[in-house]
């Protein structure tokens, strides 16, 4: 017999694991773990604590408290967990974990004296409790039911919840669970260290209260814990006790944000980049050392868990830690950075006198400055014997000699690097080498976080170049030769050849009109083509800033000015070419901000195209960026920098993408003086994206083995029969939204058709639009196919045939009818739902009735997902809602109301029957507020359902019949949900 992976292997799985590195746990012969504890400590449902064991655990930690005073302390610590807002209470628990909690004991004397209380022994690891259990049942308002909770001497610390991709579910399905658990028990999580999402292939971990986006996974393991299997990896580095407690009372931030605190915990890279700069502090053996992560890895995090490591514990004995930026704007962002963390202890040096100042007095603290404020610094003024320097962008720190000034200002320092882009210029002395400068001879850095590793990890993405640098030149040479003879009749023949050498280079001639033109004319093109159907932005990076002003006027020209922005700065003694786009720091900000922008976010137009020069190539992350236009000749680390502007993830963005003017990747090893996977994985030859997309096609191709490729019903019906059953279903849905995305990045391109590429594609695109039309829940998919695709489908797919052979549009009797006639009750039942919910979604606020049969299908679909009812009894259940819809409009008729009548009678007689002595006076209510609403309300423009003038005049209409005519004053005194839901039968029932 063949047993499917299920959660409960995953579940048994992780409990092995756990109790193999120091964990107590229970559930692994098959019983609930969570009873056998609840038994042995006496725990209730409704509490998150193992207080019996807690209680046994203070008196264990702590010499003054004891049998006699414990209980007082525990009742005042379960006050603790009575919060309302989850990360309020977070951060006021933190800080009783980590820092303990205070108590007033009595002494024999009769006075009292406050102590702190641990709950938590952080020194000593081993006198804590650590338990995991399986199948922790809460019940408070709501009951959960997580798959895996780690508890310290009682503390739920960690939570977990598993997934089985044979029965459909992965782990972002598991995140969805979580961030239900924290809106229903936040009690559960206001100890909570971190959740885990997992499932049988990949982990993903989150603080508590983060989203989605933020569940990342643990890709590195020290050597105890290296394993081939990953996800075992992941759960014994992330998970042992030792590296619990070492993130709870050392690598939690708390950061204060527009929306309500949030918290964070660090990456793995940042924790063992962290981890190795302590251990070269503490080893003291060397005093230099290189962090080269890539950019997009979170580095300024990096540099702020070093520092609050540094300053808190006994790595060095009372350190003066520097981290130290290049530019001003790098200094206000870390600043701002700081003001909003829970990091203590920091200062900013406000200028050169400052600085030295605060070098003088060597006071144990960070300070936060700018390389260039060491210009003017006195040499050997270094106050405290222990300062640990962190450069940030180390590859220009050595730049304008402001590294010696430094160094001659703190001579007996640790100084680390931190880079996405080290410089290797050469071997000599003189050539800048950022290895060389930060690393210990036979180092080459400290800690490493590869390109290829943020790929796989999903923090940034691959990026694509094209290449656009051959163009065809007709050049009228004799006239050239003429014209210049006329302006330079005096120079000698060297002369000339040298002007010709010094003058004619990449910068003039992207300054050639006919060239600029040529190049515009691409860059519209492409842009109309590849970036804009889908939202994303382009940038153009130019090599002068006349070449931006031509880029920007012509641009401008082809696409008007309210999508393109051209970000340089001029002087007054520049020409009015120039000057015209000259920008202040404050228009260039807010230029930016709205460049990162949606069109739907801002509520207004943003820029499509920003053209740059000397601008915008470091320290600028714009997930919206998905094409770079790239007429400047860069290189090295100035090339990757460049890049990594393109390579941040975003909703359905699958690459980021250069298009090369200049012949930059012509040669990517001369572009590139990086190791053979820096090189390989930095950017990419689009043939590799298409391959990758041959690739991809044939994996879901693949799916339907077997299945004829045409378009014939019995095709198309058994190709949806075949991915609407587990486990295809998962895989088609994520290999087809890749594939979705590889072919717009692709297309146009003549390989598709040779190939037959978009035959097959097209193919697949009918099967992806008749699956989703007999998925339960999914949007229509023309709403959620990207627009290329969509263009595809129009044009190449008969819509007509797809609605022949699954009738979903239909509603009402005859669809119930038509649907009769499918033979699986499974793709049946799927079909009803989608279609009772389709025709719910725009009722909903139409009528209250609708509103509960749309909460009566969810509950009917998820009862019949998780096997509770069978296909058949669906089906029946569904059909009786569909039926109810019906009935709905029927009862209106015949009770001679129009919509908007009847939903406020219904709302009356059925949401607050008390409101009215019957059924006769809700009618005669309902029609005079309608009556009223007629006479009173304009609707003869667009935008009269939202305008603020109707929504008062309605207010004041409910007023007038409610108060005045009928005395029921109280309905809109006490409920402002009942005027919204008046309001909203009013101006639904008469869009």
């Amino acid at each position: 017999m063949t047993i499917i992976p299920s959660e409960s292997g995953v579940e048994l799985s992780l409990l092995s694991w756990l109790d193999t590195i120091g964990w107590e746990t229970h559930g692994q012969g098959g019983r609930r773990g969570a009873n056998i504890l609840d038994d042995a400590f006496d725990r209730r449902r409704n509490e998150v604590v193992y207080w019996d064991l807690l209680t046994e655990q203070v008196i264990v930690l702590n010499d003054e408290v004891t049998e006699d005073n414990v209980e007082k302390f525990i009742s005042s610590l379960k006050r603790d967990l009575d919060v309302e807002n989850l990360m309020n209470g977070n951060r006021t628990f933190h800080e009783l974990l980590t820092k303990g909690k205070t108590f007033s004991v009595q002494r024999d004397d009769g006075s009292t004296e406050t102590i702190y209380v641990d709950l938590i022994d952080h020194e000593n690891p081993g006198n804590n409790r650590f338990h995991a259990v399986n199948q922790f049942s809460v019940s408070r308002e709501k009951t959960i039911r997580p798959d895996v909770n780690l508890f310290v001497n009682g503390i739920p610390i960690v939570t977990m919840e598993l997934k089985s991709r044979a029965q459909d579910n992965d782990w972002h399905d598991a995140v969805s669970d979580l961030l239900d658990y924290e809106d229903n028990v936040l009690r559960l999580f206001v100890p909570g260290l971190f959740n885990i999402a997992a499932d049988t292939m990949e982990l993903r971990y989150g603080a508590v209260g983060a989203s989605k986006e933020f569940y990342e996974p643990w890709n590195d393991a020290p050597p105890e814990y290296e394993d081939d299997n990953e996800m075992m990896q992941a759960i014994m580095a992330l998970c042992n006790p030792y590296t619990i407690l070492d993130l709870l009372k050392n690598f939690v931030f708390y950061e204060r944000r527009a929306g309500g605190d949030v918290k964070i915990v660090p990456r793995y890279m940042q924790y063992y980049a962290v981890n190795a700069i302590l251990h070269r502090v503490h080893e003291d053996v060397h005093k230099r050392g290189l962090i080269w992560h890539t950019q997009g890895s979170g580095k300024s995090f990096t540099m702020l868990y070093a520092a609050q490591n540094l300053l808190s514990r006994d790595v060095a004995r009372n350190p003066q830690v520097f981290i130290i930026v290049d530019t001003d704007k790098l200094n206000s962002q870390m600043r701002d950075q700081l003001a909003n963390l829970s990091l203590e202890h920091w200062t900013e040096a406000k200028s050169i006198k400052h600085l030295q100042k605060l070098i003088e007095d060597g006071q144990s603290e960070l300070v936060l400055t700018t390389i260039q404020k060491f210009e003017d610094v006195d040499p050997d003024v270094q106050g405290n014997d222990e300062v640990i320097v962190m450069s940030d962008e180390a590859h220009r720190f050595m730049e304008a000699d402001l590294g010696s000034r430094l160094d001659a200002a703190l001579p007996d320092c640790y100084h680390f690097g931190f880079t996405g882009t080290p410089v290797r210029e050469g071997e000599r002395y003189e050539d800048r080498n950022t290895f060389r400068e930060f690393s210990p001879e036979g180092e080459d850095y400290l800690h490493r976080y590869s390109v290829k590793q943020g790929i796989d990890d999903g923090l940034i993405l691959p990026v694509y170049f094209t290449l656009r640098h051959e163009m065809k030149w007709e050049i009228d040479e004799a006239g050239l030769d003429e014209e210049f003879e006329h302006e330079f009749r005096g120079l000698s023949t060297n002369e000339k050849r040298d002007l010709i050498r010094e003058n004619v280079n990449a910068t003039t001639l992207a300054e050639i009109e006919p060239r600029v033109d040529r190049v515009v004319e691409e860059i519209d093109q492409h842009y109309d083509e590849h970036v804009a159907p889908n939202g994303w932005k382009g940038m153009v990076v130019t090599p002068s800033r006349r070449s931006a002003a031509m880029y920007g006027e012509r641009l401008i020209d082809h696409r008007g000015k309210d999508d393109v922005e051209v970000l340089y700065t001029a002087t007054k003694d520049d020409p009015d070419l120039i000057q015209q786009f000259h920008t202040d720091p404050e228009e260039r900000d807010s230029i930016i901000k709205a460049f990162k922008q949606t069109d739907e976010e801002a509520e207004e137009e943003t820029p499509k195209l920003l053209v740059v020069h000397n601008m915008l190539l470091t320290g600028f992350d714009a997930p919206i960026l998905k094409t770079m236009y790239l007429d400047r000749n860069l290189k090295n680390h100035n090339l990757m920098q460049a890049i990594a502007r393109t390579n941040r993830p975003a909703e359905g963005k699958e690459n980021g993408e250069i298009v090369d003017f200049q012949g930059v990747f012509e040669n990517i090893d001369e572009a590139l003086d990086y190791d053979a996977e820096t090189k390989a994985y930095a950017a990419r030859d689009k043939d590799d994206l298409y391959d990758d997309l041959v690739d991809q096609l044939e994996t879901v191709l693949d799916i339907f083995d077997g299945i004829p490729k045409n378009d014939t019903q019995e095709a198309s019906y058994e190709a949806v029969e075949r991915v609407s059953t587990h486990p295809e279903r998962r895989r088609f849905k994520q290999g087809f939204r890749r594939l979705q995305n590889l072919y717009e990045s692709v297309a146009p391109d003549k390989r598709l058709i040779n190939e037959g590429i978009e035959r097959d594609y097209k193919w697949l695109s009918r099967i992806h639009v008749a699956f989703k039309r007999t998925t339960a829940g999914d949007n229509s998919p023309e709403e959620d196919m990207r627009e290329k695709t969509r263009e595809i489908i129009s044009e190449n797919v008969e819509i007509t045939d797809i609605k022949r052979d699954f009738p979903t549009y239909k509603l009402g009797e005859e669809y119930l009818e038509d649907v009769e006639g499918l033979d699986n009750p499974g793709v049946k039942a799927s079909q009803i739902a989608h279609a009772t919910r389709d025709h719910l979604h725009p009722r909903e606020n139409q009528n209250p009735r609708y509103k509960r049969l749309s909460e009566r299908v969810t509950d009917i679909v998820e009862r019949w997902q998780r096997d509770e009812i069978s296909d058949p009894e669906a089906v029946e259940a569904l059909k009786s809602v569909e039926e109810g819809i019906l009935g709905v409009e029927e009862e209106a008729e015949e009770q001679g109301m129009d919509n908007a009548e009847f939903a406020i009678y219904t709302h009356l007689t059925e949401e607050t029957p008390d409101a009215v002595d019957s059924e006769e006076e809700a009618e005669v209510v309902a029609e005079e507020i309608v009556f009223q609403f007629r006479e009173r309300v304009d609707r003869g423009y667009n935008g009269w359902k939202t305008n603020q003038q109707t929504i008062a005049e309605i207010e004041r209409i409910l007023l007038d019949v409610l108060v005045v005519e009928y005395d029921l004053g109280y309905l809109i005194r006490d409920d402002d949900e009942f005027i919204d839901a008046i309001r909203d039968y009013l101006i639904q029932n008469h869009g």
